[in-house]
């Protein structure tokens, strides 16, 4: 088995990464580190000064930035917020439109129904590191928070392999596992297990706050970790979560539902064993997966035929690419 945590050998180009807060930031560090030719750019001045104090190349200069990208070939990483991206995307159409363009963004078909609008010559593998705190901005950077954790990497049938290579090797350097996925099958994934937490979190912390703080006083444990990433700045959250509404919409409508069946049956019977029992069982599934060391994708070449959806098939077998 190859662990992601023994990854070292720095990725062959330039990686340019445009937005230096929680994952730009650590994203840039980790690279910078690592051996890698990373460089980056930051609207803030206080962001660039700080990253540019700590040795990291930043500039407040975006066009200027993006000469360096084009004159260098270097992969631009998208690391902005997701309404920041058209402005982003525009000024990589202008001054470096030959460079691959990937990005860090929580969803994946806006994004790409994005590029393919303002910059439709581009080349854009999508991606999505599985990795963050309730922190942001660059004093929250960590050029470790990306070890072991789980990067999708944007796989469709018409995706090119060298570009897929490319961007798979980014995830690799900053210590990750690629997990291949389509944009929708990603979308519906992340809705599940991570934007629907997210407004889980905010009602348990609403409903515990009550009327007193008598029971956030009593808080421990369940309430600490249930309400977690409720922390997170809220025009973060609103950020990633209305960008990907359709998909967020179905989670969050079977989340009501099942909530609604557990209430009438405890008013009626006095149970909620049906909710509690079938959470258990998804949990300890959960635990069973996320405990194991990852198993490998293999038997597939990048660049041979079919190999976009026979690594998707094994994604959906909860197998990773380690290259």
């Amino acid at each position: 088995m190859c662990h992601a945590e023994t990854v070292s050998a720095p990725a062959s180009r330039p990686v340019c990464v445009l937005g230096l807060g929680l994952i730009g930031g650590s994203l840039l560090r980790r690279l910078a580190d690592t051996g890698v030719r990373a460089f980056g750019y930051n609207r803030g001045a206080a962001t660039v000064d700080a990253a540019a104090a700590a040795g990291y190349a930043a500039s407040g200069d975006l066009h200027a930035t993006l000469r360096q990208a084009a004159e260098q070939d270097a992969i631009i990483v998208l690391a902005t917020p997701f309404t920041a991206l058209t402005a982003m995307v525009e000024a990589v159409r202008d001054t470096a439109p030959a460079c691959l363009l990937t990005d860090v963004v929580s969803v994946k078909e806006e994004v790409a129904c994005l590029v393919e609008r303002i910059h439709p010559n581009g080349r854009y593998v999508g991606g999505h590191p599985m990795a963050g705190t309730s922190h942001s901005g660059w004093a929250a950077t960590d050029p470790s928070l990306f070890e072991g954790a789980m990067w999708m990497v944007t796989t469709h049938d018409d995706t090119a392999a060298d570009d897929w290579l490319a961007v798979a090797g980014i995830a690799r350097a900053a210590g990750a596992y690629v997990v291949p996925a389509a944009n929708d099958a990603h979308d519906r994934a992340a809705a599940a297990i991570s934007h629907n937490p997210h407004l889980t979190a905010a009602v348990t912390a609403a409903v515990g706050a009550g009327e007193s703080d008598l029971a956030l006083r009593l808080a421990a444990g369940s309430f600490r970790d249930g309400t977690r990433v409720a922390g997170t700045a809220p025009e973060l959250q609103r950020a990633m979560l209305e960008a990907n509404s359709i998909s967020l919409l179905n989670t969050l409508s079977e989340t009501i539902d099942r909530l609604v069946a557990a209430r009438d049956a405890l008013r009626d019977h006095g149970s909620v064993s049906v909710l509690v029992e079938a959470g258990h069982r998804a949990r300890l599934k959960y635990e069973a997966i996320a405990g194991a060391d990852p198993e490998p994708i293999t038997g597939v070449r990048i660049g041979d035929d079919g190999w976009q959806e026979h690594l998707r098939k094994q994604a959906h077998q909860a197998k990773v690419w380690v290259g």
